[in-house]
């Protein structure tokens, strides 16, 4: 729709005419739960009130709204005809005065995509639950406002809602809901917010389950900061809420982030409200943060979940100072907050929680993520050059939130942790409740450090793509090291050589079998070839591990002893963090086609079963799974499948009775399972007349054997029929589409096909479940067929839906197992569409990149062990 991308250079031009001096927005929600109206959608009543200056009285400006009915529109008391002054998107403001009040009447549209407001209907109880969701730009289908993150303003929020209902923003509640008066309800009224920007305020309202406790911190003035703590969620998940724990992590963080950061908590109250069908992990609205209602587990899971969510928590608490009292200008340095908070939340976690093995993680789960999007065609430095809106909701990837942290830790290895924490002090003391840029936190960091930070910020913020270190060890006629050298190479694209301070290890195994370290040095790597000061004479080692302790941002490389040694004694390694690296180095060389897929399967069957880090071994399932399903040589994938089904059951009887680790291996077994005998056992497991020890078969456990049942055929739509008796819940209903869809039957692509391409019918979360069953690896015959629809319906799908929908469908039916064909096919509609909209040619881009990648892997594959 025109308008609705709104660009830089616009928000630019705007923010040097217009601030906002206040927001009054008056919502009216009780049609929430008042009949479908088959008419036409669902709409709210929506009344904002802006009062904004203007620096050039007699200029033009706009204001944003997406919504099906505008009823009336003032300017400085004169009245705007709706059909002349609003397109759809914009209303157009002329002679601006030096003062001006603003104030709009709409009924916008309840959301079924989780952008606006969204509406969930509970299909255990039939409860309606509301919350909202912004990021980067869609307060505007919720209240008319000048939607960009530089023109803050305090928000006075006013819900009228049904009685009953929990009603929550980002500030207290001015006193009790008082009665509405006309048509039931009841009226909540919010104090005024500290100045915050559009896309971080927030409305929750419905019948909520709501658990109550609260912080205190004293300080050395006496002062005493208390915050009221809430967390809330479904009534009907109340049964699964651990609100203790998450208090306990969110107090814990409250105490990490006070003792470091001097600068009270700036936002009163604290609630966390765990929603339906949201599409990220979380939000961090000030003082009503918003997470995926995932996070409130129905059945057993493993330590790493728990510890993901403890991670969740406190990168988004550390929003509240970077991002929510300091907020980027725009989107160029949307990783001004994000990866701060994607460092500082696992920072926090290691420090003050129990969670302390975070950074191993982090090495191996976070950075694979950044590795990934950092080989892309699309890879971008840091600080990206965000055009608009659609630039700006493609960049919340793996650059911004992980490569940025994983920068960010290396920036305090090479600060230290205390010039660090004082420039992060500086940075909101001097920016409180304002915006910046780069060269506002490089300014502080430059008085903390004494470093020359304009240097470093080229290399690691202002250029993309990742450096691979090898060490080349040099030996004399005793065997030990004359010379150890780390060679730095960088793909051709994006050729900058960056510093990196990085520890070297040298690693040897003891007589008893263990693998471990006997020698480190820490240096500055930088250019080509750097010698490493300190390791000569050193003794012959089995292992150089370069960027042990994972100090720098790289991919580890090996000379060709270490990777023998780690081909027969990966899981010797007995550092837990050297380990994660490790398993991180063979994977990416596995990515890169520099390993045969399946080599490193072979590694996971001899050593995953030793991983004594849970987290380790949930992210080598989930690489041996994709190493699998896209880079083992297709001759060779039946035969592999039925090798890591045999290992992964081994493992599991093997495992621990009722431990993370049985668990996390039985969900695998089914994940890979590929015999008439494994599905004869997951019967088995299913209906009770197969046992393993220790094994609870519990809801969530039943549906994943379930799913790989109904795509192999082994079980039918009356199987899902039953299960779904069984769990009659708003989880169990998303199951039973994804097992739907998941039958191997071409009427049922077809259909699962026209109901998320052909139809806006299902909310967000279905079209997730929906491509999800559709989309399985075990079916490349059945989804051929639609490689070339897939890019018939590319644009029309694009212009046609929501970009969160837009984006699922793109890249979520993207041809990934077709092959060559598909690739051609890729190919061929980029060449065809050079004018298409940058932010689809970006997705097409990326996933023809990871298809190009997978048949590079497969030709390294396809001789290995023939």
């Amino acid at each position: 729709m025109p308008g609705e991308n709104l660009s830089r250079e616009e928000a630019r031009e705007r923010a040097a005419i217009l601030s906002v001096e206040r927001y009054d927005v008056a919502l009216d929600v009780r049609s929430a739960v008042a009949p479908d109206d088959a008419a036409g959608e669902r709409t709210f009543r929506s009344t904002t009130v802006i009062d904004f200056r203007c620096s050039r009285p007699g200029a033009s400006s706009f204001a944003d709204l997406l919504a099906p009915e505008v009823i009336s529109v003032r300017l400085n008391g004169r009245e705007l005809d709706p059909a002349k002054v609003f397109d759809g998107t914009r209303i157009a403001l002329d002679g601006l005065a030096g003062r001006n009040t603003l104030v709009v009447d709409a009924r916008c549209a309840y959301s079924r995509t989780g952008e606006g407001l969204h509406r969930f209907e509970d299909p255990e109880d039939g409860e309606v639950y509301l919350y909202t969701q912004y990021e980067p730009a869609d307060a505007r289908r919720v209240f008319a406002n000048f939607e960009q993150p530089d023109l803050k303003a305090p928000f006075t929020f006013q819900v009228t809602a049904p009685e009953g209902w929990t009603v929550l923003s980002n500030s207290e509640r001015d006193g009790e809901p008082v009665p509405a008066g006309d048509g039931g309800g009841a009226v909540s009224r919010f104090l005024p917010t500290q100045p915050i920007s559009t896309y971080i305020t927030a409305v929750v309202a419905g019948p909520y389950h709501v658990e109550h406790d609260h912080y205190s911190r004293s300080f050395a003035d006496r002062a005493v900061l208390d915050v009221p703590l809430s967390a809330l969620c479904r009534k009907s998940l109340a049964r699964h809420f651990d609100a203790d724990e998450i208090f306990t992590v969110t107090k814990q963080g409250l105490d990490f982030f006070h003792d470091n950061f001097d600068y009270p908590y700036p936002f009163g109250k604290y609630d966390q409200a765990f929603v339906p069908e949201y599409n990220i992990g979380a939000m961090e609205n000030p003082g009503c943060v918003t997470f995926r209602e995932e996070y409130v587990f129905r059945g057993k899971v493993t330590r790493a979940s728990y510890e993901g969510r403890a991670n969740v928590i406190l990168h988004e608490m550390a929003h509240m100072w970077f991002g929510d009292l300091v907020t980027m200008r725009w989107w160029d340095d949307l990783w001004l907050k994000e990866s701060f908070a994607d460092f500082m939340g696992a920072f926090a976690m290691v420090e003050a929680t129990q969670y302390d093995a975070g950074w191993i993680t982090f090495a191996n789960r976070r950075k694979a993520w950044a590795y990934r999007a950092d080989q892309l065609p699309s890879t971008h430095p840091v600080v990206a050059d965000i055009r608009d809106l659609q630039d700006a909701k493609l960049n919340f990837d793996g650059i911004t939130y992980s490569k940025g942290a994983s920068v960010l830790k290396q920036l305090v290895a090479y600060v230290g942790r205390d010039a660090f924490l004082e420039a992060a002090r500086r940075y909101f003391k001097r920016h409180a409740y304002g915006n910046t840029t780069l060269a506002d936190l490089l300014a502080v960091l430059a008085e903390t450090s004494g470093r020359d930070m304009a240097g470093w910020s080229r290399s690691w913020l202002e250029t993309a793509g990742v450096n691979s270190l090898t060490p080349q060890v040099v030996y004399g006629a005793d065997g030990r090291i004359t010379e150890l050298s780390v060679l730095q190479t960088a793909a051709e694209s994006h050729p900058e050589l960056r510093p990196h301070r990085v520890a070297v290890g040298l690693y040897r195994r003891l007589p008893a079998g263990a693998l471990e370290r006997y020698a480190r040095v820490e240096t500055d790597v930088s250019g080509p070839v750097t010698v490493v000061e300190g390791l000569a004479g050193q003794e012959r080692p089995e292992l150089v591990l370069v960027n042990d302790d994972d100090l720098t941002y790289c991919k580890i490389r090996f000379d060709e002893v270490s990777l023998e040694t780690l081909r027969g004694h990966l899981g010797d390694l007995t550092d837990p963090l050297a380990r994660a690296l490790a398993w991180s180095a063979v994977w990416n060389l596995t990515r890169d086609g520099l390993m045969p897929a399946r080599d490193y399967l072979g590694l996971v069957l001899r050593f995953a079963g030793s991983e004594s880090d849970i987290g380790v071994l949930q992210s080598l399932h989930l690489q041996a799974r994709s190493a699998l399903t896209h880079y083992v040589a297709p001759d060779h994938r039946e035969e592999a499948a039925r090798s890591l089904a045999e290992g992964a059951l081994r493992e599991l009887r093997q495992a621990e009775p009722g431990s993370g680790h049985q668990l996390a291996w039985a969900r695998f077994f089914a994940n890979v399972a590929s015999t008439a005998a494994d599905f004869q056992l997951l019967h088995g497991l299913l209906d009770g007349s197969a046992k393993i020890d220790g094994l609870d078969v519990d809801q969530e456990l039943r549906w994943t054997f379930l799913e790989t049942l109904i795509a192999e055929g082994a079980a039918d739509a009356s199987a899902v029929a039953a299960e779904r008796s069984r769990d009659d819940t708003a989880s169990g209903h998303r199951h039973e589409v994804r097992c739907l869809a998941a039958r191997p039957s071409a009427p049922v692509k077809a259909a699962a096909w026209a109901d998320v391409v052909d139809s806006d019918r299902l909310s967000n979360a279905l079209v997730e479940a929906t491509i999800a069953g559709f989309a399985q690896a075990g079916q490349r015959e059945l989804t051929a067929p639609y490689t070339e629809p897939y890019f018939a319906a590319l644009e029309r799908v694009w212009g046609e839906r929501s970009i969160e929908i837009g984006m699922a469908v793109v890249r979520g039916l993207f041809p990934r197992y077709g092959g060559a064909g598909a690739l051609s096919a890729a190919d061929a509609w980029l060449a065809a569409h050079p004018a298409a909209a940058p932010a689809l040619r970006r997705l097409v881009l990326e996933c023809r990149d990871d298809l190009a990648r997978a048949l590079r892997a497969q030709q390294c594959d396809a001789p290995a062990g023939s």
